[in-house]
């Protein structure tokens, strides 16, 4: 009997690289995901009908080998890979394939294991295995997703409550088709530098700095955290013109203190603010390529999507509703 699991994607409205400091973030899950079917088998294989990020099978191995140290040994399976996210894109297809593998593995073993405890192992397998060295933001999403809200988490104390998005707000995601690597490319570097920078302000993580001591890094972490904060008020309130600005601020912290947005990001979002309904834009993920996020006025969706597309026609664009949590579709 062929078993299927799916887990999505996200997009981060607000709050880049703060959850390995500590910090807050808000993310979304979103409709594009992974999925898993599960056979019985004589030796436990994997393969995959689409593309898959590079040494795929490392992230399924460190789920499995995370469930071994935890003395869960789950039997012979044929597992077979779906997946409608687009490699690169910052939409975080790994933590789907994580997640959708971790789903399948528990059910294997017969364990309902607490949806945190699920992200912290798929964390662990992509800092151990994979050489990533991420916070649990992309893995608690894909869990944790609600249709129609996005979830403002504390990365510190794991405490998180849902924002609901309005109906009448679209979220467009525009690709800029630029990939990135993060595993190899300047990620866990910024990572130690955030660290370094906690040393020399005397504080354990940059969630505790008040002054950024000359440290462009910890700048962007102290603002970010303090925009996640207001962006959250701002969504409760339903101003518009405060996210607007909180977005356009966070992705200048990023492209400037921070130093992982690119050309083409920036370009994006420089255009999409000249685009009709527009509320706010801001790159998301990790950065070094990937996509923006944009929020639209729902009624103004194709206009803003067709203007951008003539300024940007390298784009892909797509409009996405924020979606459930992983979980067993069959």
């Amino acid at each position: 009997m062929t078993k299927r699991f799916w887990a999505p994607g996200r997009v981060n409205l607000i709050g880049e690289h703060t959850d390995y400091n500590d910090g807050y973030v808000m993310p979304v899950a979103i409709e594009l995901g992974t999925t898993v079917s599960v056979t019985p088998a004589e030796t436990m294989r994997y393969t995959t009908a689409t593309a898959a990020p590079a040494g795929w099978e490392k992230y399924v191995e460190g789920v499995l080998a995370q469930m071994r140290a935890r003395g869960l040994e789950p039997p012979p399976l044929a597992l077979h890979f779906e997946s409608t996210v687009p490699l690169g894109a910052g939409l975080s297809s790994s933590a789907a394939l994580e997640v959708s593998t971790a789903l399948a593995l528990l059910e294997a073993v017969g364990v309902e294991m607490p949806l945190m405890d699920v992200a912290r192992l798929c964390q662990q397998a992509e800092v151990e295995t994979v050489g990533l060295g991420c916070g649990i933001m992309d893995m608690f999403i894909s869990l944790h997703g609600r249709e129609g809200q996005a979830m403002l988490l504390d990365c510190r104390t794991l405490e998180y409550k849902a924002a609901p998005i309005p109906a009448d707000i679209a979220m467009v995601i525009a690709d800029t088709g630029v990939r990135h690597e993060l595993a190899g490319s300047e990620y866990n570097t910024r990572k130690r530098e955030c660290a370094e920078a906690a040393r020399a302000l005397g504080v354990s993580s940059l969630r505790d700095a008040v002054e950024d001591g000359g440290s462009k890094r910890a700048r962007h972490v102290i603002g970010e955290n303090r925009r996640v904060v207001e962006f959250a008020a701002a969504l409760a309130a339903n101003d518009r013109a405060a996210m607007g600005e909180l977005m356009a601020a966070s992705h200048a912290s990023l492209r400037d203190d921070y130093e992982v947005s690119c050309r083409e990001l920036d370009e994006l979002v420089e255009c999409a603010a000249r685009c009709p309904g527009v509320i706010g834009s801001r790159m998301t993920g990790g950065g070094f390529g990937g996509s923006t996020i944009n929020l639209v006025e729902e009624r103004q969706t194709d206009e803003f999507v067709a203007a951008l597309k003539d300024l940007c026609p390298g784009a892909r664009l797509r409009v996405s509703r924020a979606s459930g949590g992983a979980r067993r579709i069959q």
